[in-house]
């Protein structure tokens, strides 16, 4: 933790307002979060394409598992620290995203063993185009550190930028700099607060010219007051 502080004291506060903002929603009445059962029909119906397709997800998913626990990593629910990675119908949601819309540029925040991350560089490599851009705030603990992006592989790396830090401090600047943007995921801190940070600034990037490549998908929890609709899909 001393270390933190004295190479990046801005995010080390940034972690604890955010973490600190995260308990006073928790005051709140829970969240009605409810998926619903039919989403994959439906995200490939507005997609353009048959029920079911991706289906080059089903063995490469057990392969990328499979490899990883036999390095020794366990995969699953708080399997790093109190968070996980991806669950499988949300990397098979953002695998058919990226095979079906070829996005040239996706952002993603929130990083963990890097498994979202890798089925996107994995689909980008099949569609021979693309680039991801990840930033991950991640966790104190050195341990949790030296997992952070474990399960992608070199190959795949130059399809890939990881940028250490907090959304709030490098989200603005990242989008700025690519402009329009085709594909963003939230998958970082919850919280309203932070959701709402990320979606007002990445839907405006998103791509308006053609609406399927204007897509943003989150996977949250977090309860969102929100003025104005986001045509996001949520898992």
């Amino acid at each position: 933790m001393v270390s933190a502080i004295a190479t990046d004291p801005a995010d080390l506060w940034i972690r604890a307002l955010e973490k600190f903002s995260e308990r006073r929603e928790r005051r709140r009445p829970p969240c009605q979060y409810q998926a619903e059962p039919d989403w994959e029909p439906r995200l490939h119906s507005l997609l353009g394409v048959a029920w079911p397709a991706c289906l080059e997800f089903q063995g490469l998913w057990p392969k990328i598992i499979g490899s990883l626990t036999a390095s020794g990593l366990q995969i699953g629910p708080q399997s790093f620290g109190p968070w996980n990675d991806g669950d499988t119908g949300l990397v098979r949601d953002i695998w058919c995203l990226t095979r079906n819309l070829r996005p040239a540029k996706v952002v993603e925040t929130g990083v963990a063993r890097g498994l979202t991350s890798r089925f996107i560089l994995e689909a980008m490599e099949c569609n021979g185009t693309g680039h991801l851009w990840s930033i991950d705030l991640p966790p104190t603990n050195p341990e949790l550190q030296r997992q952070v992006g474990a399960a992608v592989e070199d190959r795949l790396r130059d399809r890939g930028s990881y940028i250490r830090g907090s959304s709030r401090r490098h989200l603005p600047g990242l989008l700025h700099e690519l402009g329009q943007i085709d594909l963003f995921l939230h998958d970082s801190l919850h919280s309203e607060r932070n959701v709402r940070f990320e979606l007002d600034r990445a839907w405006g990037r998103c791509g308006q010219a053609a609406p399927r490549s204007s897509t943003i998908s989150m996977r949250t929890g977090a309860s969102i007051r929100s003025r104005k609709p986001f045509p996001a899909i949520h898992l």
